[in-house]
């Protein structure tokens, strides 16, 4: 499934609570500014903001929306979450892919299933480590993405895990996504150079605290 195209990069355009960002116009905005650079795609959470980034650009939009508690899965963790996504305007949904429980018993497989046949989207599985990625291509995604190595347990490490993009690249017949603590543009080409179909950006683009942040720190 090629939503995109080959050595894409797609922006994730998401803000927390806490963000003076917060809300669907900023992040249409953030959107905007995001295809006038020249993004294939951008990744959103929650129908809020899919509705108004949809009704803003005119490229494909990557819908998750988190729910429940964020230590365990929460990222569109059930057929319903999946549903307003999609309706908002969504054109792929991304799951958790991992191979913890999800919070309603649903087996992965059975959820990629029904979201297919009854919303008509392709499932891209958000996974953490290479075996969870082979079972979610497995369970019928198609899609995979790195989006959660390093944050199911233990320290989270400082850059991409660009080791998971060449495993799961040189073995699954789906596209590959790097996603996940890509901070510069010299680690996001070598994610697609490793195999990766397209690679997802997000704190580095669209979050200007944490660029600040890192700028103060790299000077001070």
């Amino acid at each position: 499934m090629t939503v995109f195209p080959a050595r894409s990069l797609i922006v994730s355009c998401q803000a927390g609570a806490a963000s003076a960002l917060h809300g669907p116009e900023p992040m249409a905005r953030m959107a905007r500014e995001a295809a006038a650079g020249g993004a294939a795609g951008i990744r959103a959470n929650g129908p809020a903001d899919v509705a108004a980034i949809r009704a803003a650009v005119d490229l494909p939009i990557i819908g998750i929306h988190k729910l429940g508690d964020p230590a365990g899965v929460f990222i569109t963790p059930t057929f319903a979450a999946a549903a307003e996504v999609v309706r908002a305007g969504a054109t792929l949904v991304a799951l958790d892919g991992t191979l913890r429980p999800r919070p309603d018993g649903t087996p992965l497989a059975a959820l990629v299933a029904v979201i297919q046949a009854d919303l008509g989207v392709p499932v891209m599985a958000d996974v953490d480590t290479y075996e969870a990625g082979v079972a979610a291509r497995a369970a019928g995604a198609d899609l995979v993405a790195t989006t959660l190595s390093g944050y199911t347990g233990g320290p989270v490490p400082a850059g991409p895990d660009l080791d998971l993009v060449t495993r799961l690249a040189s073995t699954l017949d789906c596209p590959v996504v790097a996603e996940g603590r890509y901070a510069t543009p010299e680690q996001a080409r070598a994610a697609l150079d490793a195999g990766a179909h397209a690679v997802v950006v997000g704190t580095a683009i669209t979050n200007p605290a944490a660029i600040t942040r890192r700028f103060r720190e790299a000077t001070a």
